[in-house]
């Protein structure tokens, strides 16, 4: 039964994928304002379809430019945030080449990266600030790569530099950014915890078709997003403290909504999730 419907998955994507592309390729090339729109719908459909069930808390920023920087659990991260607003992403260059997914990246008009390449990263900030400027809300996954969900990686400020880059005027200096936080909680409405949190969290050497074929068997999971506090910056601002700050406030959120609990943080910024853990064990022997 969940072959069949996997199964079932799969063809309506590519039904609904067959209509979107086209719209989508001469949307770009005729620069309508469609091109915004259209991958959201397609998000929205795939997340619909899988039995993802989303639950914001907060909500993105309202002023221009914007970038998000989120963590990164899963491929599902892209359909999930991508159902919540127009917006693009920021990926690793590899991404351009992978079948289907590659295809889709481009036409959600992503900007690629060579992190192998120093000299190409400074280039994509530049790029980045650009499309900022021009008024997209743009998406970092600030740790650089996938991590098992069950924690933060630390972030990486190198793109980051692209927040505080000038663009071209005074006014384009001055940039929005906002911590996002993803989690994975519930897996058919029950806590996911650690033990079924591989079943969504797609990282180290997994391969990509069987982990998709897996979700698109299993679906019904429940995920939390949360927008934190957006941070205004210019060209004044210390990269390297900005990336501490986004990374913590992630990872203060990511653990809450793991947990359950509310946002906690200290008071230099610092979470540790050892911490979280072991005083949500307490309460829990408290309670017993």
């Amino acid at each position: 039964m969940a072959e069949i419907k996997a199964g079932i998955i799969i063809l309506l994507l590519t039904l609904v994928s067959l209509v979107l592309i086209p719209l989508q390729w001469a949307a770009i090339r005729l620069r309508l304002p469609a091109r915004q729109i259209l991958p959201r719908i397609w998000h929205r459909t795939a997340t619909r379809l899988v039995g993802i069930r989303i639950r914001q808390i907060g909500e993105p920023a309202a002023d221009r430019p914007l970038l998000i920087a989120a963590n990164h659990t899963s491929w599902l991260d892209i359909s999930v945030i991508g159902s919540l607003m127009p917006l693009s992403f920021i990926a690793k260059s590899e991404v351009s080449g992978w079948p289907v997914f590659g295809l889709l990246a481009k036409l959600q008009r992503t900007v690629f990266v060579n992190r192998s390449r120093r000299a190409h990263t400074a280039q994509v900030a530049d790029a980045i600030a650009e499309r900022l400027a021009a008024g997209d809300t743009m998406v970092l996954f600030a740790e650089g790569t996938s991590n098992d969900g069950n924690g933060v990686l630390p972030f990486r400020s190198a793109l980051l530099g692209a927040a505080t880059r000038p663009a071209g005027s005074e006014q384009s200096s001055r940039v929005w950014v906002q911590p996002l936080s993803i989690a994975y909680q519930g897996y058919y409405g029950v806590p996911m915890g650690r033990a079924h949190r591989p079943y969504v969290a797609w990282y180290g050497d997994m391969e990509l078709a069987g982990h998709l074929w897996g979700v698109f068997c299993r679906g019904a999971l429940d995920v939390v997003v949360r927008w934190g506090e957006p941070v205004l910056v210019d060209t004044d601002t210390d990269r390297k403290a900005l990336t501490r700050r986004l990374e913590a406030d992630v990872r203060a959120m990511t653990i809450a909504s793991l947990l359950q609990m509310p946002v906690e943080s200290d008071e230099t910024g610092d979470i540790d999730p050892f911490d979280f853990f072991s005083n949500a064990e307490k309460t829990a022997k408290a309670g017993a």
